[in-house]
């Protein structure tokens, strides 16, 4: 009976261990994805060619979400430029443009700014105010050719 009791403890300190463990596991997974703290200390303006419509636009911005070091990305697809508020000890805009391309577009690196020279352009910090994407062709229906 002793030697049950025993296993029963074992086995349970062994799920306790895994539970542990695992919950490790997603938490440092969730940080990584989370990414708190990411500041843009750089903004790449990006020449982009082939976008059609909002879905475009969720494509490249789900894309670029997913390097690490960008903090923000916008999408202009009527005047073909992405803006990406990124931290340049983390991703270089080579990098950023090379990620549009892979999702189907044609990308280029047109500036470089720092956020203070983006704000005396636009009149505004980079992720305020950024035109919100709309269905495929705004709304409108029709096929996402990017």
């Amino acid at each position: 009976m002793k030697k049950a009791g025993g296993i029963r403890y074992m086995n349970g300190k062994i799920i306790n261990g895994a539970l542990i463990l695992a919950a490790a596991i997603f938490l440092t997974i969730l940080a990584i994805h989370v990414r708190a703290g990411v500041t843009a200390d750089s903004v790449a303006v990006l020449k982009t060619a082939g976008m059609t419509c909002g879905s475009c636009s969720s494509k490249i911005t789900t894309a670029l979400g997913a390097l690490n070091g960008v903090a923000v990305a916008e999408v202009d697809v009527e005047g073909g430029w992405v803006v990406v508020g990124y931290d340049t000890k983390a991703v270089k805009p080579e990098t950023l443009a090379q990620k549009v391309k892979g999702a189907g577009f044609g990308s280029t690196v047109h500036m470089v700014l720092t956020p203070e020279q983006f704000k005396q352009i636009t009149g505004r910090d980079i992720g305020k105010n950024a035109a919100p994407s709309k269905g495929c062709c705004g709304g409108k229906g029709g096929g996402c050719s990017g």
